[in-house]
């Protein structure tokens, strides 16, 4: 499917990737890449973990937030503050870029968000705004507050943060550059296309593989349809897949890059969040521990490949991470 697609936004070349690497390692140095013995067990097959959940911030969301807030402090000189939505981890990466370039930041989330994401968001110097009862109902109120008071809107998705996502790809592909197949989450797409520029900047034949959570569908749904298709998003355990609204652009990419895209089930991902801690003591929050849980639903077509799969973020609420790793202790008991 490589580089089929047509009247959507244009991937990053390598030369762009590489002077988005010279930003984001200013201020972080490339995440490791490890392939654990217990998880290559469990899953038949050779391997690789991309620890997007060792960079600063905990997450991937980081490294695009840098690359954008560069791209528009030097293309808006005079701006003083941006704004964001996120259900969280892009808000840590905006909040954490925003302060390293000097301008402040107002972030919204959805009423009940994570308890700790919101605080490490605070933390990092950002005005907290909660509003709405999902990601879409935050984006659109983000971009009121951007007109109103003349702030820049970091959008979630964009080509600057797809260059961003494409450094960890880019770092991957290098590191373990024989991969068949990566499985990668999709919450509104920065990643998964990151993934697709990088792969194809780098020349590699590896197949991308998309993980959406079964309980917010409308990603699996459009890949299906071949169109934007909106759909509920009730995902408890994955709130970094749980998007209402596709975006075109990302979709239109993912549809041409794309091998396929899998769903999995709350109690799948939740089951992946525990195998990463049983596997490898690493923390994975349900977004991260997706695309775990895909190539765990496909394990028997897998074996004798050597795949990716990446844990996009650790952040995870202590409470929530307790049910999940309990959950399996009773079981247990009940045996």
């Amino acid at each position: 499917m490589h580089s089929r697609y047509a009247e959507c936004m244009r991937l990053p070349s390598l030369k762009e990737i590489r002077a988005a690497q010279e930003i984001v390692y200013r201020h972080m140095r490339p995440t490791p890449q490890y392939a654990w013995p217990l998880l290559c067990q469990r899953l038949g097959t050779e391997t690789w973990v991309k620890h997007e959940n060792h960079a600063p911030t905990g997450a991937f969301k980081i490294r695009g937030a840098l690359v954008y807030l560069d791209w528009l402090t030097a293309s808006r000189p005079g701006i003083v503050g941006v704004v964001a939505a996120t259900r969280g981890n892009h808000g840590q990466g905006v909040a954490m870029a925003a302060k390293a370039f000097g301008l402040k930041a107002k972030i919204v989330a959805p009423c009940g968000n994570s308890v700790e994401k919101n605080r490490a968001m605070c933390a990092q110097g950002a005005e907290l705004i909660e509003y709405g009862h999902d990601f879409q109902a935050a984006l659109d109120h983000a971009r009121t507050i951007a007109a109103e008071e003349g702030l820049a809107l970091v959008e979630s998705f964009h080509e600057r943060l797809v260059m961003g996502t494409a450094t960890y790809a880019t770092e991957f592909f290098e590191a373990v550059p024989e991969l068949d197949a990566v499985y990668v989450p999709i919450g509104l797409g920065s990643s998964i296309c990151g993934m697709a520029a990088a792969r194809n900047a780098l020349g590699r034949k590896t197949a991308i593989i998309g993980v959406a959570a079964a309980a917010s569908p409308a990603y699996a749904r459009s890949f299906r349809e071949r169109r934007v298709v909106e759909a509920p998003a009730q995902s408890q355990i994955a709130d970094g897949l749980a998007c209402r609204v596709p975006n075109q652009d990302s979709l239109a990419i993912i549809l041409a890059e794309v091998e396929r895209v899998v769903e999995v089930s709350e109690a799948e991902i939740r089951q992946a969040m525990r195998a990463y801690y049983e596997d490898t003591h690493n923390l994975a929050e349900g977004a991260g521990a997706a695309a775990r849980a895909g190539a765990l639903r496909e394990r028997d077509a897998l074996r004798g490949r050597r795949i990716g799969v990446i844990l996009s973020g650790g952040n995870v609420d202590r409470v929530i991470y307790a049910g999940v790793l309990n959950e399996s202790l009773s079981e247990a008991r009940i045996s």
